[in-house]
């Protein structure tokens, strides 16, 4: 994300990348913003003026997304914000995101309420691996890649609990979201 806007404090898409379960890189897109960039957060983002020179536009991006994710699960960490930046939707049955996973998650002050962790702090924490290092710009492949290797370290009790919550949905609203799960 680079920032639009007076001050650039409002985010706006400026790369998407989306790796497959080997950590191959099946897209890496730098995306032109529709409104000027007025903060650019190359120290988070990584992404230069330079950059968008030749960028692309984001309603291809979305198309290629949208494409390359029909009937594929969706591991990635903070998954709402990112969909919401491409303005796309993914079926809850076939997301996994490392954010939500509540084993995953922190107790929020003393009232029981379940926080999401940051993704680095998750990656020191269960992966014993350092990403997002201050002063060096955020690299989108290697928090895909953390996401992924979060996934697959708690893979089989993951997809257990979702079998639960798919077999228990179709239960209740009386509809079959298994075949559309295991695709």
């Amino acid at each position: 994300m680079v920032g639009v806007g007076a001050l650039g404090t409002k985010s706006a898409l400026a790369r998407v990348v989306l790796v497959n379960w080997h950590g191959n890189v099946l897209l890496d897109r730098i995306i032109r913003p529709e409104q000027t960039v007025t903060d650019y957060r190359t120290f988070v983002s990584g992404i230069t003026e330079a950059d968008l020179a030749h960028a692309g536009d984001l309603e291809s991006c979305r198309q290629e997304v949208k494409n390359l994710l029909r009937d594929r699960v969706l591991v990635g960490h903070g998954l709402k914000n990112d969909l919401a930046a491409l303005s796309l939707r993914h079926p809850w049955q076939q997301t996994r995101d490392t954010a939500k996973y509540e084993p995953f998650m922190k107790i929020r002050f003393e009232d029981g309420v379940l926080w999401p962790r940051k993704l680095k702090d998750l990656c020191a924490d269960k992966l014993r691996k350092t990403i997002q290092e201050p002063g060096i710009p955020h690299s989108p492949y290697e928090d895909a890649m953390a996401a992924l290797h979060l996934y697959k370290r708690v893979r089989d009790k993951w997809e257990k609990a979702m079998s639960y919550k798919i077999a228990k949905t179709s239960e209740i609203l009386g509809t079959n979201f298994g075949a559309v799960a295991s695709q």
